[in-house]
């Protein structure tokens, strides 16, 4: 594979959407960790497959299904092994995380019964807490939460003290999407493991764009990740998981492509993955999502990561300059994601954002899908600037410059 030099200026090349004027000023997106951008590469696979291969797939004899089901299984292949997956089989087509942990949910939950527990932590976004609900509910287990410290971080003295005989699923994040704190995951694995048989799951929305992920060596037996947070389209991501485990679970939806057989009263279920695949897939998503795993890998997924704390190291030490303006998670940079929430004393969260739209600057405002987050720190919503490999430093002048307009026009 071709090695891309790690020069912002030529990779913000290809992403096109980064070339345009907002109210008169050029954009400054920081909004990838709600949505990342796509790279020229990931537009033309897309594009590329619509133009010449579309059929559908498993399904027909034909030139084009042929084509359309290899493309679809060989970027099945492509994720597996960016994954370091023992098998591609392990790997499963879904909408993104939120669909990948809602199957885990409902799957691997019908083992569960009353005074089973289930842990997860007040860190977590949405998609990784009310599913768990739900499943809590369904099944009269005992949801218990790990709390996190004062300095954003996982408190692992309390996540320990939860863990025992009844634990049945441990599922963390392995990024703050709401904080940037990137968990000890390797070590959390092992200490699942020390203390109870449970099931060990990761939502992986915001580490996979950013980290090396090796499932192996993370410990965990499930991963769900998003393509659009990762230079890829929305509407695809995945589910990794251990084939044992996977082929133990009942579907999780019922329909074409996932049954072996059908009668008049039961069907029998195709393998692992299709079992989990029912009705017609996202077949460019995954063209496009193999294609963004091509694309991080050549830049380097580690290349990547310092970069972004070179950006947040710089954004901490200017936007601390700023009068009341409060950073929340880990002070040091090597502990978080290119994640930077914060909110400034006696202001209005979308206040901030509106004033920095106005200045062609794009950031988050809001709760994150993480209520639990915001509530524990004392606040109702934060501003979000998220970076990524095609932010520059000029960037992160222009958002400290533009912070410091929106705390003096809100505060005078």
């Amino acid at each position: 594979m071709q090695t891309i030099a790690f020069d912002v200026g030529s990779i913000r090349r290809d992403f096109p959407v980064l070339d345009q004027i907002v109210d008169g000023k050029p954009l400054v997106y920081l909004d990838s960790a709600a949505s990342s951008q796509k790279p020229t590469q990931v537009i033309e696979a897309i594009s590329r497959y619509y133009l010449r291969d579309h059929a559908n797939v498993h399904r027909g004899v034909h030139e084009l299904a042929r084509r359309a089901t290899e493309a679809y299984e060989n970027s099945r292949a492509r994720v597996a092994r960016w994954l370091n997956a023992t098998d591609a089989h392990e790997v499963v087509w879904t909408r993104g995380t939120s669909e990948a942990l809602n199957l885990v949910a409902f799957s691997l939950g019908e083992g569960l019964g009353p005074g089973d527990e289930i842990v997860v932590s007040e860190m977590e976004h949405h998609s990784n807490l009310v599913p768990w609900q739900l499943l809590a509910r369904r099944k009269g287990a005992r949801l218990r939460l790990a709390s996190l410290t004062d300095d954003g971080r996982l408190d692992l003295g309390h996540l320990a003290s939860l863990l025992g005989a009844r634990t049945r699923v441990v599922s963390l994040a392995h990024v703050s999407n709401a904080l940037g704190t990137i968990n000890p995951v390797s070590g959390i694995g092992a200490l699942v493991r020390e203390r109870s048989d449970a099931v060990f799951i990761l939502d992986g929305a915001q580490g996979a764009p950013h980290l090396p992920i090796d499932v192996q060596a993370l410990g965990c037996d499930f991963y769900a990740f998003s393509g659009h947070k990762m230079c890829g389209p929305t509407g695809i991501g995945g589910l990794w998981g251990r084939k044992a485990l996977l082929e133990e679970m009942p579907p999780y939806q019922g329909g074409g492509e996932m049954i072996e057989r059908v009668y008049r009263d039961y069907s029998t279920w195709a393998e692992v993955p299709h079992k989990f695949e029912a009705g017609t897939p996202n077949i460019a998503g995954a063209v496009g999502l193999a294609a963004a795993v091509d694309y991080l890998e050549a830049v380097g997924l580690d290349a990547i990561h310092e970069h972004e704390m070179s950006l947040t190291r710089r954004a901490l030490a200017l936007l601390s300059e700023v009068e009341g303006l409060r950073i929340l998670g880990p002070a040091e940079v090597e502990a978080r994601a290119g994640v930077l929430p914060f909110v400034i004393e006696g202001t209005s969260a979308q206040d901030v954002a509106t004033i920095l739209d106005a200045q062609g600057i794009a950031v988050r405002a809001g709760h994150h899908c993480a209520q639990l987050v915001v509530d524990r720190y004392g606040v109702t919503a934060t501003c979000r600037a998220s970076f990524y490999l095609y932010n520059s430093d000029e960037e992160v002048d222009r958002l400290a410059a533009g912070v410091r307009t929106a705390s003096e026009v809100l505060l005078c």
